[in-house]
């Protein structure tokens, strides 16, 4: 009996997780929520008060937001090899969290419609959407990887999130974008993870999505 539990549904970010859970090779039990329904009742908002998945409990610990539960399991499985050395981490936690905050409210505001004045930029803090697609285009330029030459923790968030905005349109496409992210995604972990989340499709898919 594993003692890790994946909160999630298909037409989630929990996609992300899963895949991390591959990733470190972590044995766990999946629950899928639905939207509008188990996700909102009383004894998930005991996991994620804010009633989204995805989330995962792992023995007492309770961890939500799809870049916290990233960089918590590189740390929980460190056999995985997935967290550079906590010296080395400049750039692990400064691409990681720049797709989650940054990039993620970038490409919100812009599936929103949300255009932006000019003196609006400053106080979104990521400025204007092109800005941002430039700075992360420097970061994923090349043949290695966020932090250099050893895929970690940070690309399975960061070649998520571009491969989604590529899937739908949220993120231009860009010959580095689209070479990274599918030199991320050529593993047996994400495979692994994507035939899963697609065969659950099949019995808890919906019209929704959502997540964190």
């Amino acid at each position: 009996m594993t003692d890790l539990t994946l909160y999630t549904h298909p037409r989630s970010r929990g996609r992300i997780v899963r895949w991390m859970l591959h990733e470190v090779g972590a044995e766990y039990t999946s629950e899928y929520l639905l939207y509008g329904s188990s996700m909102t009742e009383a004894a998930y908002k005991q996991i994620n008060p804010m009633g989204k998945v995805p989330a995962i409990r792992h023995g007492d610990a309770i961890i939500t937001e799809c870049a916290a539960i990233c960089a918590y399991l590189a740390d929980a499985f460190p056999e995985a090899g997935l967290a550079p050395p906590t010296d080395r981490r400049a750039a692990y936690y400064r691409w990681m969290f720049f797709a989650a905050g940054p990039l993620e409210a970038a490409i919100t505001n812009a599936a929103l419609g949300v255009d932006l004045k000019p003196e609006q930029e400053a106080f979104v803090g990521y400025g204007h959407m092109q800005r941002v697609l430039d700075t992360l285009e420097g970061a994923v330029s090349g043949s290695g990887w966020i932090c250099g030459d050893a895929f970690s923790a940070a690309d399975v968030y960061v070649a998520s999130q571009i491969n989604f905005g590529l899937q739908f349109g949220t993120i231009e496409k860009r010959a580095s974008f689209e070479a990274y992210a599918a030199r991320a995604i050529d593993r047996d972990a994400w495979r692994e993870a994507n035939d899963l989340d697609n065969a659950a499709m099949e019995r808890h898919g919906q019209a929704e999505s959502g997540g964190s």
